[in-house]
């Protein structure tokens, strides 16, 4: 045999040798990817992990987010409703607030949701949601009797019945806030959590507080 076969052999050999080290490499790459719990489609083990909502989430950051969006929606309502119908200065400016908090937080929710692939709950005719299931497990969150009542009063009346139904709805916010900072694994929505907590605890002082005097 030639010393020319023999070169030609033996760098066969060691292409083939290199070829199944790089299968074998992709191989357990995939393995990993597929092993993660919170990788996103696409992307290798080895790649740079996504920042802010989308780094790391679980099923309580996915529940908090899709049960605070028409909680927070139906907030948003009844401070338009005390817009027209509100008749106490403080209670307008306190529901302007309402609105003008929870109403980017609703699109900032919502845009994760979207980034996790997961279902974005929308307000229905009957100030629920289109998961149905949902509904019973978001406490504060007003019947449809409640909205209509509070849809057809006007000056005190109004006033007396939006504040009593505002802090019950805080209340049942704060609840859902604190299960998040409790078992949520995302930074972002434990932290938007435990501002919803504080926040909404000053706003139920104060709702109190004008209740009180009226």
């Amino acid at each position: 045999m030639s010393t020319r076969t023999i070169a030609r052999r033996a760098a066969l050999a060691g292409a083939t040798t290199v070829a199944a080290l790089a299968l074998a490499a992709c191989g357990g790459a995939d393995h990993s990817t597929s092993g993660s719990g919170h990788g996103m489609p696409g992307m290798g083990a080895s790649a740079t992990p996504p920042t802010g909502a989308s780094a790391s989430f679980g099923a309580a950051d996915v529940m908090f987010a899709q049960m605070m969006i028409p909680h927070h929606q139906q907030a948003v309502e009844m401070a338009d409703l005390a817009a027209t119908r509100a008749a106490d200065p403080e209670v307008k400016k306190l529901a302007g607030e309402i609105r003008a908090a929870q109403a980017p937080e609703i699109a900032t929710m919502t845009g994760w949701l979207g980034t996790w692939g997961a279902p974005v709950p929308a307000a229905s005719a009957g100030h629920g949601t289109s998961m149905p299931a949902m509904d019973h497990g978001m406490p504060g969150m007003m019947s449809d009797a409640d909205m209509a009542k509070l849809t057809a009063a006007s000056g005190a009346d109004f006033d007396r019945q939006f504040l009593t139904m505002m802090i019950a709805h805080h209340e049942g916010a704060i609840t859902m806030a604190q299960e998040e900072t409790a078992k949520g694994a995302n930074a972002d929505a434990k932290a938007l959590a435990e501002r919803i907590v504080t926040a909404q605890q000053g706003e139920i002082a104060t709702m109190k507080k004008i209740l009180d005097r009226l």
